[in-house]
């Protein structure tokens, strides 16, 4: 049996990326999804490939927020949330705008605060416990420099993910709260940072110099770590961290001579 049968999930962020890879590995283990962005050619020709239901949201605007998850309740119950959407504004915060701070603080923790907002009571509505995966980042457990603001955010979701297992611990309600957090990945965000952040950047010779691995992760391996954590494989993780990074965190290893 597939592991992740007759269990709906809904994934935001879902038309590139990790969000994408993630999309077809838990429809490949037999769930049923709805898949939110802003992409809508992507995310639809997503959707009909994977068998999922598509929906133009901001994962920021709290008014489309009901609707994404009726249709995932549509589908039967919610079992799992994937919180993917993000983005990465590469600049000193000194010389980044307020509005581009707050778009960055919008988008990566205000969209993970109504995910589950919304989310985890529509689990609690099916009464059969759940799965919630927060996207964070190798940003959000050591800082880096010209990602202060990425950073800032990617630590508030690390730390709302622990504290959002703890509350459900509480309420008994069975649903278990992971963040993940990836390294250095090949994906298309690397082509599309903003003008004056050195774009575009090369993912494998950025890997090349600060991966102990020495290449970047792709994005179908995230997409593993993530089925793992909405499968009942993970049934007695809540409040952890699943670090993909190729060691980044680990430290560093000395290729000189090599």
């Amino acid at each position: 049996m597939a592991l992740l049968e007759n269990k709906v999930g809904l994934i935001t962020g879902a038309a590139s990326g990790i969000g994408a890879a993630t999309a077809r590995t838990l429809a490949r283990e037999g769930a049923k999804l709805v898949l939110t962005d802003l992409d809508d050619a992507a995310g639809r020709a997503l959707a009909t490939e994977v068998g999922g239901i598509y929906l133009h949201h901001d994962v920021t605007d709290e008014a489309g927020w009901p609707a994404a998850i009726a249709a995932a309740e549509g589908l039967g119950r919610l079992d799992f949330l994937v919180a993917n959407a993000g983005i990465g504004i590469m600049c000193s915060v000194l010389d980044m705008s307020l509005a581009d701070w707050r778009r960055q603080m919008a988008i990566n923790v205000d969209g993970v605060f109504l995910t589950v907002k919304y989310g985890i009571p529509a689990m609690r509505r099916a009464g059969n416990g759940g799965s919630v995966v927060m996207l964070s980042s190798v940003a959000g457990l050591r800082g880096s420099a010209g990602l202060a603001g990425y950073s800032a955010t990617k630590g508030a979701v690390r730390l709302f993910a622990k504290s959002m297992a703890l509350e459900c611990a509480q309420a008994n309600d069975g649903i278990r709260v992971n963040s993940v957090h990836p390294g250095i990945i090949a994906t298309p965000i690397w082509g599309k940072l903003p003008p004056g952040a050195n774009a575009p950047l090369d993912p494998d010779k950025i890997a090349a110099a600060s991966v102990p691995i020495g290449k970047p992760g792709q994005a179908s391996e995230i997409a593993d770590g993530i089925l793992f954590l909405c499968s009942d494989l993970s049934s007695h993780m809540t409040g952890a961290e699943l670090v993909i990074d190729g060691g980044m965190t680990a430290g560093r290893i000395n290729r000189l001579g090599t």
